[in-house]
């Protein structure tokens, strides 16, 4: 199956936006990431797969669990401070993005689901 075919779910990346409130408070909320896509709306193709049991893996030294493996076409602009957002789940990006095979064209997510903070 070719990476198009594979790539049949329509997520949005968004990015934290971190304002003040008058009374000086942080206000946090998720905004797309308007620079991945043209439309400035941060939705993108992928593949999203649930993981069975647990995934881990050693990666700049740290181990993460993962319940979602998110797949698309190769970006260097989406970090791991990012989100996935596909329906109504919020896909927390659990490391660094791994370019597969370091041929800059295919970028797995690994994520667990739920939000850990704001």
């Amino acid at each position: 199956m070719s990476l198009s075919q594979r790539l049949d779910k329509r997520v949005t990346i968004k990015e934290k936006s971190v304002t003040r409130a008058s009374n000086g408070e942080e206000v946090v909320i998720w905004v797309p990431f308007a620079a991945l896509t043209p439309a400035g709306d941060g939705k993108v193709w992928a593949e999203v797969e649930p993981i069975r049991g647990r995934e881990f893996f050693a990666a700049a030294q740290m181990q993460g669990a993962a319940d979602y493996r998110v797949t698309l076409r190769y970006t260097p602009l989406i970090t791991r401070a990012m989100r996935v957002y596909f329906g109504s789940i919020i896909l927390e990006i659990t490391a660094e993005p791994i370019n597969v095979k370091s041929a800059s064209r295919v970028l797995e997510l690994m994520c667990v689901s739920g939000v850990r903070d704001g």
